[in-house]
This record gives C-alpha cells, sequence and structure tokens, in this order.
C-alpha cells in the first residue's frame, strides 16, 4: 500500500501525462504541483512507483508515464468526481427534455456523451425482454387496415401495419382495444405469447379471425425486436487518441455490435447506478481502451447500460462525472415519461 505522498505523486504523474501526452519527469513534477517536497525526493518516490509497476519509462531518459495498474490505483482513490458546472447542467436537462420518443432520447444521448467527453460514446436500448407492456392501441387506417401500436414502459414504441381477413367497424375495434389492454397491461413482455394464448377462444366467434390476425402480428413484433440494440456516436474523437492495441482495432470493435455489448456486459455491477471503470488489459475484448459505464432505468429498475470508450490516458474526473450525471438524467426522463 502506498503512502499518502507516494500517492500525490502518482496522482500528480496521472494528471500531467493525461492532460500533455507527454511523459512526466520529476523536475516539472516538482515545479507544477505543491507536493512540498524536494526534487530528489520527488525522483525517489518516483522510482519506487515504477518499481511496483505504477509509472513506466517509455525510453531511456524520459520522463514516467502511467501503467494500468497506476490508473487503476489512481480512479480506485479519487476522492471525488469532477461535478458538472451549473451551466453544463442546463444544457444536459433541456437537450434530453427535448426528446420526443425513446429513439430521440437515446440519439440525443449518445451525442451528448460524445461532446462532454470527447470519447466514444455508447448508448444500449432498453430491452424488450427487461420491458412491460403500458398500452396497446389498434388505429383504423382503412376497412380492412389497422395499425397496431405497442407502448412499453421504456417509452419503447412499435408500430405494424396488419392486414384484417374481414372488414371490420369502429365499435368492434375498440372492443379487441379494451380485451388486450385488460389482458396484457403491465404484463413483462415475455410473459404476452402465454397470456394471448387462448385470447381469441374468449371473443365473440365474429372477432376471432381479426384477433388471431392482430395477435400474430404482436408476437411476431416481440420476436423481430428481440436482439439488443446499440448506438455510438464520437468515432471522429479517436482521431488524435493513442491506443496500445491500435485504432484499427478499435474501430472494428465499433462496427461488431456483439463486441460492444460484451463491453458493456463486462461493466454490469450489483448496483445498478454504480459506475464501473475498466482500464486496459481489464477489457478481456479491447486491450489497451478504458470504459466508463453505469446502468439507467426507471426507479430502481436498470434498463440498459451508456457509458465512455476511450485510450487509457483518459480524464477519468471529468468522464466519470459526465456518464453519471448524463445516466441520471436520461433515467429521470424515462422514470416521468
Amino acid at each position: 500500500m502506498l503512502d499518502d505522498r507516494k500517492l500525490a505523486v502518482l496522482r500528480a504523474i496521472v494528471e500531467d501525462y493525461v492532460s500533455t501526452n507527454e511523459p512526466v519527469g520529476s523536475k516539472a513534477l516538482a515545479e507544477r504541483h505543491n507536493l512540498k517536497v524536494s526534487p530528489a525526493t520527488v525522483r525517489n518516490d518516483m522510482a519506487a512507483l515504477e518499481e511496483e509497476g505504477y509509472i513506466t519509462q517509455p525510453h531511456t531518459s524520459a520522463g514516467r508515464v502511467p501503467t494500468d495498474k497506476g490508473y487503476r490505483l489512481f480512479v480506485d482513490r479519487l476522492s471525488q468526481i469532477k461535478p458538472l458546472s451549473a451551466a453544463e447542467r442546463r444544457a444536459i436537462e433541456t437537450f434530453l427534455a427535448g426528446a420526443v420518443d425513446l429513439d430521440d432520447v437515446v440519439t440525443r444521448t449518445v451525442r451528448l456523451l460524445a461532446q462532454l467527453t470527447r470519447q466514444v460514446a455508447v448508448v444500449q436500448y432498453p430491452t424488450l425482454t427487461r420491458s412491460t407492456v403500458r398500452h396497446v392501441e389498434l388505429v383504423p387506417l382503412s376497412e380492412r387496415r389497422i395499425m397496431l401500436v405497442l407502448i412499453t414502459n421504456t417509452g419503447r414504441v412499435e408500430q405494424r401495419a396488419v392486414e384484417l381477413p374481414e372488414v371490420i367497424d369502429d365499435l368492434r375495434i375498440a372492443h379487441l382495444r379494451a380485451v388486450l389492454n385488460a389482458c396484457l397491461d403491465g404484463c413483462g413482455l415475455a410473459e404476452v405469447p402465454e397470456l394471448v394464448a387462448d385470447l381469441p377462444e374468449r371473443l365473440p366467434v365474429g372477432d376471432r379471425p381479426a384477433a388471431a390476425t392482430i395477435l400474430s402480428v404482436l408476437l411476431e413484433t416481440l420476436v423481430e425486436r428481440h436482439d439488443e440494440k446499440i448506438v455510438f456516436a464520437g468515432a471522429a474523437n479517436l482521431a488524435g487518441a493513442d491506443f496500445a492495441s491500435g485504432l484499427r482495432a478499435v474501430l472494428e470493435a465499433l462496427e461488431e455490435q456483439v463486441v460492444l455489448m460484451r463491453l458493456l456486459g463486462e461493466t454490469t455491477s450489483d448496483t445498478p447506478s454504480a459506475l464501473t471503470v475498466r482500464i486496459g488489459a481489464e477489457n478481456p475484448y479491447l486491450h489497451g481502451t478504458s470504459i466508463v459505464a453505469t446502468g439507467y432505468g426507471s426507479g430502481d429498475q436498470q434498463l440498459a447500460r451508456l457509458g465512455v470508450l476511450g485510450p487509457t490516458r483518459m480524464d477519468y474526473p471529468v468522464t466519470m462525472g459526465a456518464v453519471r450525471a448524463v445516466a441520471r438524467y436520461v433515467s429521470q426522463i424515462l422514470a416521468a415519461s
């Protein structure tokens, strides 16, 4: 365990290297930071930090840079996450509050995170398997055509046009709508197939063909959208970044939804709202990168995750503050929607 002085030296090295992208020397460290010790003491502390694997010397006669282990200790011992300014918080709230539906919320969130952190932002859509039915709407389009609208508690809206086997009037459509909502309101989407299995038999004979057709489309909708979806923004921010595994590997990972899902999945914690930081080799699918992520949802229920992907040379206090703040605002919007 490092003493407070060596921790202060490590903290100073991380902060300088993140801001300058240049190896940090003992003389510059002593001049820029109020460490209250001589340059010779700083050199001795740096030698001890290097021996224990927290910093390394990339070139002979060069300064030192943090290792993954050094970044890990820096993050674990952060005294505080840098809070957003009042202006930044107002901007986030105003920007996200203007969203009209879930797609808009996700799109605005990922753009906002990329702008705030200057990294790649990644947002997972709330999965249908974790959602419940809020409302089913049947909207007449013509004599034999209706629009089926499924609205979930997460704000997700699925729409499908349904061709009916026969002409059906508005009164019968209203009755079907009422029966569907009475049956499905508040139930988990995974439970829908079982709940509607015998629904047509409970209806008047004349309504059964239309009900069977509507339910068939409803079940197809759930199957089609069962897969998880992820969006990202800010790939241009990678242009000036330095990656141990190379920029090509990072770009290929962004194109692979499965890899992104695994990366986010590795950041899941027992506390949904907790921030998780995975650094360098701690990311099994993409070494040389760091991920800061957290869950978002409605109330105590985590619906999905969002976060930031970037190089290990990342401003962790700022990034962690931005990820936490944006997740809270998204959760508030979903809870109020």
